[in-house]
């Protein structure tokens, strides 16, 4: 037996995969000079051989990630191109299945003496283990979109991410698995220092397997710190590799708090760690924390969760905050969708026309039909949808979108269909929102179909969903979506990600308050609580402010929605709402500023957009301004410093590609006016010499950047106002 290790090796020398290596172009390491958030990538993903045809590497300037293919396939090496650093200090499989009860690795390499860190000389004497999935070929092709994605709104990018897809081939040596293949996919973006990973299983056997649960990715990496004593939750874990995949919900409208999916554990592998009890988080593991728990059947196939790894260079965070922006915006384009759009609170098919008319008076591009608008997308009778599609088509003859609101989750249907607690095997409040329905009930089944049917026959543009699946299970083993507990909460996943996509290609905007971006949805709420738009509008204008600066450190603007009551929202006084608007005139054009001068679109919920001619004309003079400065307004945003009522708070937009390098925002909450010199960073601007900055449409004028590419610019702004600058 001790020569087994030796044969495998050679046997797999003459597969398919490693003539196919031998065929690679050969990896030259080139690093991209400069700084990937200012100025346009020019390497290319790419798949190359490298020393001597033993190793397999993706690289596009920014990021490396290397394989050994032999004896079996492991990832041996993964940097950051433009720092050096490293995060593979300890080889493990690609994947980890959980089939039938019993855990087989899907690749890996054995023999490593010491686990703080990989030495290339070790390489050659590793071994494979024989029961594990053994690599046996690949292939490469361009980066094949996920989502079937069209937009009909204004959208800042409409190209689709580009670079190479590497799928690793994997079959099984174990009898019990004769015909089950794996494979491990890798794109490798182009002009970003990230990548995708996921894991597809394919059943060619002749009988269904149960997958109990995938890990898709595993990476010892290195610590963060070195702590003596700690508990993993007491430890930091890796700052420098941010993890983003498509599992995630909970309603935070933050993706790490939402992240259902993510690991960072313990490694019992590194015993040389300063952690006397081996409990630094070093581990990094990522699979649906409850499992899959389903049945694949001969000739079908299963995909597990997509993980995203995006590798920053530092702590900063607003620069780490950049590069996720940057991250969405070529990963998920359809984020960059941003109409300006109005919430009505009405479906009188008149008060409807004439909100539709109004928002074409004033530039408006789409109206929603609220909450609490009498909308019902569940009732497919051809009266309902005959009603719909003839204000669909009245707003299309005017250039206007439609689309509405439907409430999924925070209800109750009834005993059959609700989710069952597996603690009490009642449909009692085991829910995330209490009672909820299943979504793979009958009830559920029959509701996604009834809004497809709604929306494709209408004609509606847009569905804000509330209370998309949020991650409840369901121990109910009668209802037709699902076998039992163990495969509700996939099912129920697949099943709301599945309807975000059949609506991505029919070009349907997805308003939804859960992290759904990864599958399609467009926008999030900023975060905010809902009661304050009762408190007065002098408070709102200030909280909006801040939701504003808090809610886009790491969302773009277009990512996220606020929100303006021009009528009472959950209680208030007349202290609280814009109703008569033009009898608010200022407050109403103020929060209009503050949101489109962040570039956040909010939720104006009313029954019109304007009462008077002049309020007519403010709104209409907000818009035009907007859309004049889009481009730089839906770009990045740099924070200044954050309301809090003492003093002058801003934001600062930047875009080295515009004539309009940047655009910046103050506002001056006292009763009095404020004069100051403001250090305005203008690095991200891509500026290095001098700037030109006008006030408004007045003159600029140039402006010298000291050594730290910052300006000092003096401003006067007017009690309880705002002012806006140009940089060019």
């Amino acid at each position: 037996m001790k020569y087994f290790p030796f044969l495998v090796a050679c046997w797999l020398l003459t597969l398919p995969g490693f003539a196919q290596l031998k065929s690679l172009p050969t990896y030259q390491p080139a690093r991209f000079e400069g700084d990937w958030l200012l100025k346009p990538v020019s390497q290319k993903a790419g798949i190359y051989q490298t020393n001597g045809g033993k190793d397999l590497i993706l690289s596009n300037g920014l990021v490396s990630r290397r394989f050994r293919v032999s004896p079996n396939l492991a990832t041996v090496d993964y940097q950051n191109l433009a720092t050096s650093e490293q995060f593979v200090r300890s080889v493990r499989p690609e994947a980890l299945l959980t089939l039938n009860g019993k855990v087989y690795p899907v690749g890996g390499l054995y023999g490593q003496p010491e686990h703080a860190y990989l030495r290339e000389e070790w390489l050659d004497r590793f071994t494979a283990h024989p029961t594990d999935f053994q690599f046996r070929t690949f292939t490469i092709s361009p980066i094949t979109p996920y989502i079937s994605w069209q937009s009909r709104t204004w959208t800042l990018n409409r190209n689709q991410p580009t670079g190479q897809e590497l799928t690793l081939q994997f079959t099984a040596t174990q009898p019990e698995l004769q015909g089950v293949a794996v494979s491990v996919h890798y794109a490798l973006y182009d002009g970003i220092p990230a990548l995708c990973k996921w894991v597809t299983i394919r059943n060619n056997s002749p009988k269904a397997i149960h997958v109990d649960q995938v890990v898709n990715e595993i990476l010892a990496t290195p610590e963060e710190e070195s702590a003596v004593v700690g508990k993993p939750d007491q430890m930091k874990k890796p700052q420098r590799i941010y993890v983003e995949n498509n599992f995630a919900f909970n309603n935070a409208m933050r993706y790490d708090l939402s992240d259902q999916a993510t690991h960072w554990q313990t490694d019992s592998l590194y015993t040389s760690q300063v952690n006397y009890n081996y409990e630094t988080p070093c581990l990094l593991t990522v699979y649906p924390t409850l499992g899959v728990g389903i049945d694949l059947e001969p000739g079908n196939t299963y995909t597990s969760i997509r993980t995203h790894e995006l590798l920053l260079d530092g702590y900063d965070r607003e620069r780490n905050g950049l590069a996720r922006r940057q991250f969405y915006r070529i990963v998920a384009p359809w984020t960059t969708q941003n109409p300006v759009f109005m919430h009505l609170v009405s479906t009188d098919p008149a008060t409807v026309r004439n909100a539709i008319d109004q928002c074409v008076e004033t530039g408006y591009e789409l109206v929603i039909l609220s909450f609490g608008s009498g909308l019902n997308m569940e009732d497919t009778s051809a009266a309902n949808i005959g009603t719909f599609k003839a204000l669909a088509d009245y707003a299309h003859s005017k250039g206007i979108l439609l689309g509405g609101y439907s409430l999924f989750s925070s209800r109750r249907i009834d005993d059959a269909n609700d989710v069952i607690d597996p603690k009490t095997g009642l449909p009692d409040k085991g829910a995330f929102f209490g009672h909820a329905p299943c979504l793979a009930s009958q009830w559920g089944i029959n509701y996604l179909n009834s809004l497809k049917k709604f929306i494709t026959e209408t004609g509606f543009d847009l569905l804000e969903h509330d209370g998309p699946y949020p991650g409840d299970v369901c121990a109910s083993t009668t209802h037709p979506g699902h076998k039992g507990l163990a495969d509700s909460q996939w099912v129920q996943m697949e099943m709301q990600k599945g309807f975000y996509r059949f609506l991505n290609g029919k070009g349907v905007y997805i308003n939804a308050p859960d992290w759904y971006f990864m599958d399609g949805t467009n926008k999030i709420a900023l975060g905010y609580r809902e009661v304050n738009f009762s408190l007065s509008r002098e408070q709102q204008k200030l909280l909006n402010r801040q939701n504003i600066f808090d809610g886009t450190w790491e969302k773009t603007p277009a990512m996220g929605w606020g929100f303006v009551p021009l009528t009472k929202y959950q209680g208030g006084g007349p202290e609280a709402v814009l109703e008569p608007l033009s009898e608010h005139l200022p407050d109403y054009e103020q929060l209009m500023m503050q949101y489109y001068g962040a570039g956040v679109q909010a939720c104006y919920r009313g029954p019109r957009l304007y009462d008077t001619e002049a309020t007519k004309q403010t709104v209409s003079r907000v818009i035009n301004w907007y859309k004049k400065y889009r481009s730089i307004l839906n770009a990045d945003l740099i924070h200044l410093r954050r309301p809090d009522g003492r003093d002058w708070d801003g934001i600062l937009h930047v875009n080295p590609a515009l004539k309009e390098k940047g655009l910046l925002m103050l506002f001056n909450p006292l009763k009095t006016k404020i004069t100051r010199t403001i250090r305005l960073p203008l690095y991200y601007t891509g500026l290095r010499e001098m700037a030109m900055i006008r006030q408004g449409e007045g003159k600029g004028k140039a402006y010298r950047l000291n050594r730290q590419y910052e300006v000092e610019l003096p401003v006067e702004i007017a009690p309880e106002s705002y002012g806006w600058w140009i940089v060019e």
